[in-house]
Formats: C-alpha cells, sequence, structure tokens
C-alpha cells in the first residue's frame, strides 16, 4: 500500500471546497429562497440551521467509527450525501424539500469533517496546527468563490439552480480521487492508544473546557457570517460582497499559519483572535455605508484561525483524544450554530415585527446580542493562557529534577 500524501491532502482540500460552496452559495441565494417559496427568517433559520445540525450529527457519529471502518469509506459516504443533497436542493419545491436537502449537504459536510481532520493530524505528525490551518483554509476559500458565483452569475441573471449546481463539479471530482487513493491508518491508531485510554483523554478537564469554548469560537465565525447578508442587507447594498471580504482575509491568514505560529503559541493566538473578533462584531452592528468594509476585515481577521487552531491546540496537548476529540470539537462547535440560529432567527422576526418591519434594526440588535460571545471568550482564553504557561514551567521542572 503506497499512501500518496500530497494526493490526499489535495483531495482533502476539495472535499472541504464543496462544504465551504455550499455555505458561500446558501448565505447568497438565503433571501432569494425566501422570495421564491414565500419563507419567512424563522423557516430561513430553520433551513439554515438543518445544515448546522446535520454536520455534529454526522460529525459525532463519524468520531466513533472512523477508527473502525477506516477514513476512505467515510469520504465515500460523503460523496454520496454530497451528490444527494445538491440535486435536491436543485429541484426543490418548498420548505420540505430544502429542509431534507440541506440536511443532506450537512451530513455530508459533517462526514468530510469526520475523515479529513484526522487525515489530515496522520498525515502531518509533526506539523498539525499548520497544516490543518492550510487544510481549512479552503473553507473560507469556498465561501469567497461561493458568494463571487452569487454575485457573477445574479449579474448574468443566471438562476440560484444554476449556482447551487456548480458544486457538482468539485464533488464528482473529490469523489473519483478519493475512491482511487489508498489511505493511512488513523494517528491513534498508528500510535498504538487503546480506545479506552481515547475516552479517558476525553474526560480531561482541558479537553471539556475546549469542548465548551468551541461553542463560542463557532458561533462567533460561522453564526455571523451564514447571516452576513441577511443581517446587514439594508446597512450597505454590498452585503454579501462583506461576505467576500471577509473569508478572503480569513484566507490570506490561514495561509500564512506556519509564520504566525512561530511567533506566537496557539494559545496566544486564540486570545487574539477573540479580541479581534469582538471588536469586528461591534463595528459591523455600528458601522454604515463603505464603512462596514473596514469591520468587515477587523472581523476577518478575528475569526481567521477560530476553528483551526482550536482543533490543532487539542490534538497537540491531548493526542490521545484521537480523531474522537477532534470530531467532538468539530461537532461541538456546529451544534451549538444551529440551536443559535435557530434562537436568532425567531428573534430577528420578533424584532422586526415590534419595530413595524426596520430589518437594519433588527441586523444590528442580533449582532450586538452575538457580542457577548466572544467577549466572553476572551476571559476564557485569558484564563487558557495562564494556565498553559504554568503547565510549561511545570513541564520544564521536571525535565530539570
Amino acid at each position: 500500500m503506497q499512501i500518496n500524501r500530497e494526493q490526499l491532502f489535495r483531495a482533502s482540500c476539495l472535499s472541504l471546497l464543496v462544504t465551504s460552496l455550499s455555505f458561500g452559495i446558501r448565505a447568497g441565494i438565503l433571501n432569494k429562497l425566501g422570495v421564491d417559496f414565500q419563507l419567512d427568517k424563522a423557516q430561513l433559520g430553520s433551513i439554515t440551521a438543518t445544515a448546522f445540525w446535520g454536520f455534529p450529527l454526522a460529525v459525532v457519529i463519524g468520531g466513533f467509527i472512523v477508527d473502525v471502518i477506516g477514513m476512505k469509506k467515510l469520504l465515500v459516504l460523503a460523496f454520496l450525501f454530497h451528490l444527494a443533497g445538491i440535486l435536491l436542493t436543485i429541484f426543490a419545491q418548498g420548505f420540505w424539500t430544502l429542509y431534507i436537502s440541506t440536511l443532506l449537504v450537512g451530513l455530508a459536510n459533517g462526514t468530510v469533517e469526520a475523515a479529513c481532520n484526522p487525515l489530515v493530524t496522520s498525515l502531518y505528525t509533526d506539523n498539525k496546527t499548520t497544516k490543518l490551518n492550510h487544510f481549512h483554509l479552503w473553507f473560507p476559500g469556498g465561501i469567497v468563490i461561493g458568494t463571487l458565483i452569487v454575485l457573477l452569475f445574479n449579474k448574468l441573471g443566471l438562476n440560484w439552480q444554476i449556482q447551487v449546481g456548480m458544486m457538482l463539479i468539485p464533488t464528482i471530482i473529490y469523489g473519483y480521487l478519493f475512491s482511487k487513493l489508498d489511505f493511512p491508518v488513523t494517528e491513534r491508531v498508528a500510535s498504538g492508544v487503546s480506545t479506552g485510554d481515547m475516552y479517558k483523554a476525553i474526560l480531561n478537564p482541558l479537553f471539556i473546557f475546549m469542548f465548551i469554548c468551541m461553542f463560542g469560537t463557532a458561533i462567533t465565525e460561522l453564526f455571523t457570517g451564514q447571516w452576513i447578508d441577511v443581517l446587514l442587507k439594508n446597512v450597505t447594498q454590498n452585503a454579501l460582497l462583506i461576505l467576500t471580504l471577509d473569508t478572503g482575509v480569513m484566507v490570506i491568514g490561514r495561509a500564512f499559519a506556519k509564520p504566525v505560529l512561530k511567533k506566537i503559541t496557539p494559545q496566544a493566538l486564540l486570545l487574539i483572535s477573540a479580541i479581534l473578533g469582538a471588536i469586528g462584531i461591534y463595528l459591523l452592528g455600528t458601522l454604515t455605508g463603505n464603512a462596514v468594509f473596514f469591520a468587515a476585515i477587523v472581523f476577518g481577521m478575528g475569526v481567521c484561525f477560530f476553528w483551526p487552531t482550536m482543533l490543532g491546540f487539542v490534538n497537540t496537548n491531548m493526542p490521545e483524544t484521537g480523531a474522537l476529540g477532534l470530531n467532538l470539537m468539530g461537532g461541538a462547535g456546529m451544534f451549538a450554530v444551529s440551536v443559535y440560529t435557530m434562537i436568532m432567527g425567531s428573534y430577528y422576526d420578533r424584532i422586526v415585527a415590534d419595530s413595524h418591519g426596520d430589518d437594519a434594526l433588527a441586523g444590528a440588535q442580533i449582532l450586538h446580542a452575538t457580542l457577548v460571545i466572544p467577549c466572553v471568550l476572551v476571559v476564557a482564553f485569558i484564563g487558557l493562557n495562564i494556565y498553559m504557561k504554568g503547565r510549561s514551567k511545570k513541564t520544564a521542572a521536571a525535565i530539570q529534577v
């Protein structure tokens, strides 16, 4: 069996590209779906949330079975889910077909994450956080491509079904590549860590702390990004372009993760990210007109390292948690976004009703409510930095003895 590390990494990036295209294109067509199928914001929130709870369902189940069935079989399953979800979206007839198709895409996205995160850490055991950042740059990268597809196709007068259909191209390519390649076993299996030791590691207080923090980092990044067109459409004429700019900053940031992580520790990077994320959300909810583009840059700088650095921190400092640890983290993040999206969809409709149709006010209030989350993360990550500094001193003292 010959493991082609670079080919596997490229195919992984392509599968994540499909995941992110689904986010970018859905963010761009969300309002159009509401008009075409006469859906209110609560219904749109339910459809959007379906992708987010389908993701954790798949990623957690995948985390439990990936060591048993292998990463290749999971990725074949992801391909089938993506194919079915995209086709059903194209031929959707109303709320329930959109709901089921979005759920299938969510399940596919979660299955990709369940297989590809442990695949990347297994391929690059000496450089996990950097390579996870390089892998995850295709998430904002695909959102940039997806939102640009929406903007371009809208200009050309092409309907949203054709926009969704564009996702079939990378889906078919990644499905073909993975079917031809040989896969390694996961790092946990290769290193001989038992399943019992893996479950014990999951109960480590540091893992539980990071698991809870993942709720906040995911909501800060993904809820704000996914709903940006809805929240800011009455503040600027180019709400979708703001998402493109924000995610473009994230692509650049993740591409330069290696030199950044040479200068500062992952926990310090998480603290800086939380501070910038809080400032970015505050500015997005406060500024109007072209000044919102500046807010998008600050926000993008804040959230760009969150997801991959959270995963890299856990897998580097607690490698015994293995693929299950990575997937529980990813599942926690997406589950939190799913619940938060449903709550905020209803809250948005209530604010609009109370303010006699003031969408701009509703968007600003949703952003200001969300601002609490990165502010709490700032405090949490200050504590994490203090704890890790103390742990480093203990380790150094033990080595000297």
